[in-house]
C-alpha cells in the first residue's frame, strides 16, 4: 500500500474507476426503464427502489469500511477461515436480515399512506424486500471481499478505490435483484 497519500495518487487510483462505474451506473436506470410500468402499477415496489438500493449500499460500504481498516492494520489474512472476513461477512448478512423486512413494511406503509391503496399485500411487500436484502446481502458480501483483495493485491488504498466499486456494484445489483425478485414474487 502507498506510504504517503498525495491528492495526485488519490486522484490517479480513483479517477479511471469512477469513469468505468459512472457508465456501469447506467446500467441500471436502462432496469428501471424496462420496468417502468410494473413500477407504476404497484407504488410499494416503487418506493421500495431507492431504498433497497442504498440499504444495499450502505451494508457494502460498513463491510468495506471494516475490511480496510483491518487491512491497514494488518489483522486480515483473506483466507476462508479468517475471523475478522468471517464475523463481518455474519454480520453483514444479520444486518440484512433485520434491516429489509424493515424495509419492506415502511416501503408498504409509504405508498399505502401516499397512493391510497396498494395493488400488494404488506406480507407480499415484505417478502419482497426480505429475499432481495437476502440476495444483495450475499452480493455486497462478495463484491466488498472482491474489492478488498484486488486493491490490497495491487498495491492500491482500498480506502480508495473499495466503497465507490461497492456502492455503485450495490446500485446496479440492486435494480437487477429487486426487479427480478418482484417478477417472481409479485407478479
Amino acid at each position: 500500500m502507498p506510504e504517503n497519500w498525495t491528492v495526485r495518487a488519490i486522484t490517479r487510483a480513483t479517477l479511471p474507476l469512477l469513469v468505468v462505474l459512472s457508465t456501469v451506473e447506467l446500467g441500471s436506470g436502462l432496469v428501471l426503464g424496462s420496468v417502468e410500468e410494473q413500477l407504476l402499477a404497484s407504488p410499494s415496489l416503487l418506493v421500495l427502489v431507492p431504498v433497497t438500493i442504498g440499504t444495499a449500499g450502505n451494508l457494502g460500504s460498513v463491510l468495506a469500511a471494516r475490511l480496510s481498516t483491518a487491512v491497514h492494520l494488518g489483522t486480515v489474512s483473506f483466507e476462508p477461515d479468517d475471523d475478522a472476513l468471517v464475523g463481518n461477512a455474519v454480520a453483514t448478512f444479520a444486518l440484512a436480515a433485520t434491516v429489509f423486512p424493515v424495509v419492506g413494511l415502511g416501503a408498504w406503509t409509504t405508498a399505502e399512506l401516499a397512493a391510497g391503496a396498494t395493488r400488494l399485500s404488506p406480507l407480499r411487500v415484505v417478502l419482497v424486500a426480505t429475499v432481495a436484502g437476502a440476495v444483495l446481502a450475499v452480493l455486497a458480501v462478495a463484491v466488498t471481499l472482491a474489492a478488498t483483495y484486488v486493491a490490497y493485491r495491487r498495491g492500491l488504498d482500498p480506502d480508495d478505490v473499495v466503497i465507490p466499486v461497492v456502492t455503485n456494484t450495490c446500485d446496479v445489483l440492486g435494480v437487477v435483484v429487486l426487479v427480478a425478485v418482484a417478477s417472481v414474487l409479485a407478479p
